[in-house]
């Protein structure tokens, strides 16, 4: 991720100027290029064709938009999450999203998949917290290269996909790696291991 501009920006200008534009986010008024990779977006699509098929054997009122924002109330702050599950129930309660693909309430999220780029700290520390405050009960951290800090994947650094699930008003993270099949609590029955989405970042 790289930094564009020191000008700020508001989220509203942020959104008339950038929000059908899925290269950027807005954090703290900075804009920000996701720069995403070929190999970043095809592990974003395998984890998104598998969670629809979750979604599809629960029978769960969720859905995966193509496109979709999540505007922090009182911040200069606007994520794109690479994969968000949503609860086609909770949306009524939406301020905006009859008018654009913004959220902006906790409780309409089901789950957040980021898949890490350059700068992973955002996705581990901000993103995390941030996440938290606004109460999503679950979190996915997808490093295929093993880019993270050591304080969050360990020695000697390797790829790991880490779930976050809320507990109280932070995360509880769980390490996935090699052929260890994710845990998750939105769906349980879920069928995928760690070396499957990595092996999706690969030529």
């Amino acid at each position: 991720m790289v930094q564009l501009a020191p000008k700020l920006l508001s989220t509203d200008t942020f959104i008339a100027k950038y929000g059908d534009t899925t290269q950027y986010e807005l954090i703290d008024g900075e804009l920000i290029d996701l720069e995403p990779t070929g190999l970043h977006e095809q592990v974003a699509a395998l984890i998104g064709r598998k969670l629809n098929i979750a979604i599809d054997q629960q029978n769960a009122p969720f859905f995966i938009p193509y496109r979709c924002l999540i505007k922090l109330l009182g911040t200069e702050t606007a994520f794109r999450p690479d994969v968000i599950v949503l609860d086609q129930s909770q949306l009524h309660q939406e301020p905006l999203w009859q008018q654009e693909p913004i959220i902006c309430l906790g409780q309409s999220i089901k789950l957040i998949v980021e898949v890490v780029s350059t700068n992973w700290q955002n996705d581990y520390a901000r993103k995390a917290e941030d996440y938290a405050q606004l109460g999503i009960p679950e979190y996915w951290i997808a490093d295929y290269l093993g880019l993270g800090g050591r304080e969050y994947i360990g020695t000697p650094k390797q790829p790991t996909l880490t779930i976050c699930t809320l507990q109280g008003d932070r995360y509880h993270r769980q390490l996935f790696r090699n052929s260890d099949r994710l845990q998750s609590p939105t769906f349980p029955s879920l069928e995928l291991t760690a070396d499957q989405i990595f092996a999706a970042g690969k030529l």
